[in-house]
Formats: C-alpha cells, sequence, structure tokens
C-alpha cells in the first residue's frame, strides 16, 4: 500500500469540507476521484500533499506518517499537477528540470539532465525542449507540468483535473500517459474528475465524494444510475460501448 488516509477532516474556518475520509491507493492504481463542485475533491488533493494542513485524521506515505514527513521528502514521494497551470519567460526543458529540485544538492548532476531528456520523449517533448513556456498551447503546457511532476520520480502522482480546459485529442492524449505511466512505472495516479465518461475509460477504481465524505468507491461496478442520481441529481442511462460503460443523460 503506497497511500493510506485515515479518518480526515478538514475545515475553512468553521466550515466542514472534509469529514471521515478513508481510502487505500496501491502501487499502480490509476483512481478517478468524482463528485459535484464545492465536494471537497481538490481540498482533499491538497490534503495528501500536504498544501493544507488537515485537523484530524492521519495520512500514510508508503506507512510513514505524512504529519511528520519534510517538504522534501514528500516532493521525492508525491508528484502534483495543480488545475491552473502557471506561464512564464522560461523554456520547455528548464520547466521540467525544476522537478528535479528535490534532489539537487549543489549543482544540477548529470542524472538530473539524463532523467530529463528522458521524460520530455516519454511525453513526446523532445522538439519543445528550447521552446518558452508561454508560446505552448494549453495541451502542451498541461503536459509539461505533468512531466514536471514525473521528473520527481513519484510513487504517487496527484492530478487536479488535468484534462480541463482541453480539446478532445489532448484530452484522450493526456489521459492515455497518465495510465500508461501508472502501469508501466507503477506509479499511483489520484485523478480529480469532472467528465464521467472520461474516467470510466482509463481508470481501474473510482471514489466518489458528497458533502465531503465518501460516499462510495470501487471498480467501474460502482458506476450506476442509482449513484450517479444520489450523486449528481441527475437521471442516467449507464450502457456499455466496447466494453467500457457510458453515462449518456436521459433526455428531460
Amino acid at each position: 500500500m503506497v497511500l493510506s488516509v485515515n479518518k480526515v477532516e478538514f475545515s475553512y474556518g468553521n466550515v466542514p469540507v472534509l469529514r471521515d475520509v478513508n481510502f487505500e491507493v496501491q502501487k499502480g492504481d490509476f483512481i478517478s476521484i468524482l463528485g459535484v463542485n464545492g465536494s471537497g475533491k481538490s481540498t482533499l488533493m491538497k490534503c495528501i500533499n500536504r498544501m493544507l494542513s488537515f485537523k484530524d485524521g492521519i495520512i500514510l506515505v508508503e506507512d510513514r506518517d505524512l504529519k511528520e514527513m519534510k517538504n522534501i521528502e514528500i516532493a521525492q514521494k508525491i508528484g502534483y499537477v495543480p488545475q491552473n497551470s502557471e506561464t512564464g519567460y522560461i523554456t520547455v526543458f528548464d520547466a521540467v528540470l525544476l522537478g528535479r529540485k528535490p534532489y539537487i544538492k549543489w549543482d544540477v548532476s548529470r542524472r538530473d539532465i539524463e532523467l530529463t531528456e528522458k521524460v520530455l520523449k516519454v511525453m513526446g517533448l523532445e522538439d519543445y525542449s528550447l521552446r518558452y513556456i508561454n508560446e505552448l498551447s494549453g495541451g502542451e503546457l498541461q503536459k509539461v507540468v505533468i512531466a514536471r511532476a514525473l521528473v520527481q520520480e513519484p510513487q504517487i502522482l496527484l492530478l487536479d483535473e488535468p484534462t480541463s480546459d482541453l480539446d478532445l485529442k489532448n484530452q484522450l492524449e493526456v489521459m492515455k500517459i497518465i495510465k500508461d505511466v501508472s502501469s508501466t512505472q507503477k506509479i499511483a495516479s489520484v485523478v480529480v474528475m469532472h467528465d464521467i465518461n472520461l474516467a470510466l475509460r482509463y481508470s481501474d477504481k473510482f471514489i466518489i465524494l458528497k458533502d465531503g465524505q465518501v460516499f462510495i468507491t470501487g471498480g467501474k461496478e460502482v458506476i450506476t444510475p442509482e449513484i450517479i442520481k444520489e450523486t449528481y441529481g441527475v437521471d442516467v442511462h449507464v450502457t456499455n460501448y466496447e466494453g467500457i460503460p457510458v453515462v449518456i443523460p436521459k433526455a428531460r
């Protein structure tokens, strides 16, 4: 088990956002977190990454208490791709190389350079190395941010809506890259998603949040009309196409 979340609670002031959240993640898992806006998905990701200090509960990363880990240790174990990616006057190569910061002592090593080159190739970005990130399209920039997280050599990859604002082609490319990396490198990927059908196409497991609590967890079998209705308040059909469940809203 690479990640264990136990009885985690978090509040913004007096407003509870997460309540008694529990789940486990294994190496190589590809897990989608679903739920309506405001259900606590992004807050949960920030608690796992310790960007937010949760009030109660415990999070274990490879059996170590997250609260007792140093920031540099967290950065070596957890890669994080936020909703909004920054732009600036920096090359693609240097932007990805920044992901090696948790390992750099005095100077950039040959290994840091080689890993950056390797990840750029995996992401199909080797021809973009000398371009500036403020010149990139949304899909290209998202690949750069994912590459920077991967070059950290994390055991856990957290991605907060990685396909938002991307066209269909780039959505599929980004999700396939994440899926391939999870399966080949045994990295546990935890992804906040709004597109249920895109999640069904790539994810092995699902965590559905409702009112700050885990409503249900499981495989594709938990994505039923009843669960969708209870979670989103929408009547749907769940059919099957080429072995993949597809959620179709009912006509009103």
